[in-house]
């Protein structure tokens, strides 16, 4: 008898929530009070930006017709990993598109792909495809959020202004090598 492997998906770990939002807020309800939701609880335009499995420069930058910018409003190292919260701005008129939060374990990326990161000039998925990194992108989950103080303050809206999210991974190179909270703004 002749035994064949199954060859199976990849398997994303989970993405939790609350540890990423923990890497830069002490309490969670300063950027938003989330609920998961699925993809019908979006807006038609907050699905088509969110529930993918694709880069989310990409698609931010495709929705908006124009290029975009990130803005690193923080970050740090921790062991392998590179911690930041950031901006992406479209490259038109400045406005704020996109709130994100990540946790990147640097032991996946070339040095030279570490170190574009680390100059803080060029979003991510962008760095990622120019420098031809093989990866996959896994949508975790769909988020509905009312938003926070700190959410509030970046998109320049009132508290509890609805948006919408995501949690992700990015695998580079076929490890979990990117851990990804990206919010919104229509």
């Amino acid at each position: 008898m002749i035994r064949t492997a199954t060859l199976s998906p990849i398997e994303s770990p989970q993405v939790e929530l609350d540890v990423l939002i923990g890497l830069f807020f002490q309490d969670r309800s300063r950027l938003g009070n989330f609920v998961e939701t699925l993809a019908q609880g979006l807006t038609p335009v907050s699905r088509s930006l969110l529930d993918h499995n694709k880069h989310m420069t990409v698609t931010v930058e495709k929705h908006h017709g124009c290029a975009v910018d990130v803005k690193v409003l923080e970050d740090r190292v921790e062991g392998n990993h590179y911690l930041r919260k950031i901006l992406l701005t479209r490259q038109s008129d400045g406005k704020v598109v996109q709130f994100g939060i990540v946790r990147l374990d640097m032991t996946t990326l070339s040095d030279e792909t570490q170190s574009e990161i680390r100059q803080k000039e060029t979003p991510l998925g962008r760095i990622l495809i120019r420098r031809d990194v093989m990866r996959d992108v896994k949508l975790a989950k769909l988020y509905r959020i009312s938003s926070g103080p700190e959410l509030a303050s970046v998109f320049d809206v009132d508290e509890e202004t609805v948006f919408f999210g995501r949690t992700a991974w990015i695998f580079c190179n076929g490890s979990p090598a990117i851990e990804l909270l990206e919010i919104v703004c229509e």
